[in-house]
């Protein structure tokens, strides 16, 4: 669980993602269609990643790719994020986190 939090306070926003899953794939370009840089990490191709889709699975993610965490913070997987961006809500989160200046 310690590396979960050391890895998400490595930048605003970060994806725990798997290098084949489509949906993983769509909502990392969609933050990036917004000048986005998120922090990906393909746990697929991790030495450690499937402890790390473990200690994600105990936060309560489920499905447990993708998962972002905005600011620190863990929003959720791709329901969650669409949801944000649907409500308008999404941006307005992002440059609180930092992650976007526009």
């Amino acid at each position: 669980m310690d590396s979960v939090n050391g890895m998400v306070s490595e930048r605003p926003v970060v994806i725990f993602s798997k290098s084949k899953c489509c949906m993983c794939h769509t909502v990392e370009m969609l933050f990036r269609e917004f000048g986005v840089n998120p922090m990906v990490h393909e746990l697929d191709e991790m030495p450690r990643g499937r402890e790390i889709e473990q200690a994600l699975s105990r936060l309560g993610c489920s499905p447990t790719v993708p998962v972002v965490f905005i600011g620190g913070e863990l929003v959720g997987g791709t329901n969650e994020v669409m949801s944000l961006h649907l409500n308008r809500s999404l941006i307005p989160r992002l440059k609180r986190a930092g992650a976007m200046w526009v």
